[in-house]
């Protein structure tokens, strides 16, 4: 039996959901959408992904779903264009690579947040870190589409949570690997296409991940806020 003296250490703080839209080209479809959804899911950010197009559209289609966004408290990061970033009122923007993030720094920082993904080594991470990165991904799909074992991702996960006070953010492919993402240290979970292409609707797949994650952590009082720039 434990000493009445003996204290346990904190429980440790629940994630953060970081949402993905789908690709954009059309933003009306995903505007009927979001409000509601931010509106009952405790969404940290969201990643605005965009089809390829010419800089004005794009920065349409961002002012477009700026307000559905950051009305709802989360925070507006685009995948890519940090030339576009505060043009469009955004919040900042999440670079794949060491070499994009470096060439993206100056123009967002120190008002806005750069994330740091496309990490393929440790050593990679480290770099983003030191460079001035809010966080670092692990376990994003590369171009080809391929990933690391989730087994490979929570390791990951475990060493930066042990060394590193920098946010960390894990990739989930389905909501089957959230828990243990959660389990391994993330700060916030990055969710995949299933959230959208989920049959009873992207609210739903949402509150899976929200139980996901505290099935894999206890929850904290106090909850981490959005990535910060």
């Amino acid at each position: 039996m434990a000493s009445r003296d003996s204290k346990s250490p904190p429980p440790r703080p629940l994630p953060r959901l970081y949402l993905a839209t789908p690709l954009v080209e059309e933003p009306q479809a995903l505007l009927e959408l979001l409000p509601s959804v931010l509106a009952q899911a405790d969404v940290a950010a969201v990643l605005l992904r965009l089809k390829h197009s010419d800089p004005r559209t794009l920065i349409s289609r961002i002012k477009m779903l700026a307000p559905a966004i950051q009305d709802q408290g989360a925070a507006l990061l685009l995948e890519g264009h940090p030339d576009l970033v505060a043009r469009a009122g955004a919040d900042g923007a999440h670079l794949a690579g060491i070499a994009a993030l470096e060439e993206a720094l100056p123009t967002l920082k120190p008002d806005r947040i750069a994330g740091a993904g496309g990490l393929a080594s440790r050593h990679d991470a480290m770099t983003a870190g030191e460079l001035g990165a809010d966080y670092v991904l692990f376990g994003e799909p590369d171009a080809r589409g391929e990933r690391p074992s989730l087994a490979a991702i929570c390791d990951r996960l475990e060493w930066w949570d042990e060394l590193f006070e920098l946010p960390s953010v894990g990739f989930a492919a389905e909501v089957s690997e959230v828990a243990a993402l959660a389990s391994a240290g993330a700060d916030f979970i990055l969710l995949g296409d299933f959230v959208w292409q989920a049959a009873e609707g992207p609210l739903a797949a949402l509150r899976a991940a929200e139980a996901a994650m505290r099935q894999g952590r206890t929850v904290a009082p106090a909850k981490a806020d959005a990535p910060q720039g």
